[in-house]
């Protein structure tokens, strides 16, 4: 590997053979110690367990600096609605535009219902094998506080729930300074259809929707973002409830040609990189004069962003701007680095798309950029980080549902398959699992394939 810098951000030049490595550091990112992260959040999980609201005050009025009562843990009807009204009409109009584009696209995905023959079932005989779809009955959807309110998170974690029909939808959510919630945030989940909201944030939060508490209800499923407390709260918590990504700081790759508006490129990376300084942003291309272009601008952009210290932080640790031989080493580099947000912008994308199927989101065109699909389009933003696109998908209205088997076998139907079943369970040394079926046919049963042994040899 090659390299210059050009300004901030690293120019390399390099080979797709070492994409892997180049995919390692970036997925290392945010790996750090978790030792006494996970000593702390342990011992908060604990507290709630066996303290209950009592716990997670004091830690509300440690961490948040607020002291709140059990009774003003969970946000009034009154607030909820005062934070609607407060809304512009247009923030409104944009709000509720947003959430009938996201509604729409997770109405699409549900599961249906399957309903087939039993195999091996007499012609005409009316068994049958199938699976039923339900939606989870309580769902936990946590929104950190900060400095920014986040509506985007809570529209794309509470409607894919939604569209799966889950009844009782719970959010959580740090109290403000004054022991206020962001009205923007009251006002999205009012949108989305969240059922009851709890001024309560950190891994107390995660801990009370696993547990319930007398005032915050247990619940199957927690989702939404949050910082390593929060996200190693709900990694401690998974197989109690479940949950939805082990979620990491966030990326962008973007893979261009020479016909790439440079401008467009670095404004792009900019709005990943101002995540946080552990987001990366990269550019992949085969054409050295469009990197140094996207490198210029970078800088120029940077100059006007209220956020450069985190983007110069982001940039020059884990941003690059790399030039490989050719689009198909390009693409190969991109699959390993499976990112979370992939930005195609090349003369004939349709031609690389079936080489790109690790990306967690590919945003395909100079006019489909990542911020789109944070906000708008509908797909979910809820998206696999860290290279976990190879095997994670983005959240889904599938998520929210669960399914369960159904086998309706009439007495002909079992008859024509007992001695193959018993005989399988003999194989495994199940004795009791064979005789369940041939106690239903005592008459006519299978011989037992211990009758088949030498005498003297018992099957283990």
């Amino acid at each position: 590997m090659t390299g210059r810098e050009s300004g901030l951000v690293p120019l390399i030049r390099t080979e797709a053979s070492e994409a892997r490595a180049i995919a390692r550091r970036l997925g290392s990112r945010g790996k750090m110690e978790q030792g006494p992260v996970l000593d702390i959040v342990g011992e908060i999980l604990d507290a709630v367990r066996s303290g209950g609201d009592e716990a997670l005050l004091r830690y509300t009025a440690w961490f948040d600096r607020v002291a709140l009562q059990p009774s003003d843990l969970r946000v009034t009807e009154a607030e909820i609605r005062a934070a609607r009204a407060a809304l512009s009409p247009d923030m409104e109009a944009i709000l509720s535009e947003a959430a009938s584009n996201i509604l729409r696209f997770h109405e699409a995905q549900r599961l249906p219902d399957l309903d087939l023959p039993a195999t091996g079932a007499p012609p005409g005989d009316p068994s049958r094998i199938g699976l039923r779809t339900m939606p989870l009955e309580r769902v936990g959807v946590y929104v950190p506080g900060g400095t920014a309110p986040l509506p985007s998170s809570v529209l794309m974690n509470v409607l894919p729930a939604r569209a799966a029909g889950v009844p009782r939808i719970v959010m959580a959510t740090p109290p403000r300074a004054d022991g206020s919630v962001d009205p923007l945030i009251l006002a999205a989940a009012d949108i989305a259809g969240v059922t009851e909201i709890y001024r309560v944030g950190g891994a107390q939060a995660i801990a009370a929707l696993a547990y319930g508490t007398a005032a915050v209800p247990a619940v199957d499923k927690i989702c939404g973002p949050g910082n390593i407390y929060v996200n190693t709260a709900k990694r401690l918590v998974y197989g109690i409830v479940d949950i939805d990504l082990f979620a990491g700081p966030s990326e962008i790759l973007v893979l261009a040609d020479d016909t790439a508006n440079p401008e467009y490129v670095a404004a792009d990376m900019i709005s990943q990189a101002e995540h946080d300084r552990l987001a990366s942003a990269v550019l992949v291309t085969d054409s050295l004069p469009l990197a140094l272009a996207v490198g210029d601008a970078l800088e120029r952009q940077m100059a006007r962003m209220p956020r450069r210290e985190i983007l110069e932080a982001s940039l020059r640790d884990y941003g690059a701007l790399l030039v490989v031989p050719d689009l198909a080493q390009a693409a190969v580099f991109a699959d390993a680095i499976a990112p979370e947000h992939l930005e195609l912008v090349v003369r004939d994308p349709d031609a690389l798309l079936p080489a790109l199927r690790r990306a967690g989101a590919i945003f395909v065109g100079p006019y489909s950029p990542e911020p789109l699909g944070d906000y708008f389009a509908g797909p979910n933003h809820v998206l696999p980080t860290s290279g976990t696109a190879r095997f994670f998908s983005p959240l889904s209205t599938a998520d929210f549902q669960k399914r369960t088997s159904l086998i309706r076998y009439t007495r002909e139907a079992l008859m024509a398959c007992a001695r193959q079943v018993a005989a399988f369970a003999d194989a495994e040394g199940l004795r009791g699992h064979a005789e369940a079926i041939r106690i239903r046919f005592p008459e006519s049963g299978p011989q037992s394939a211990d009758a088949a042994l030498p005498a003297g040899e018992a099957r283990p």
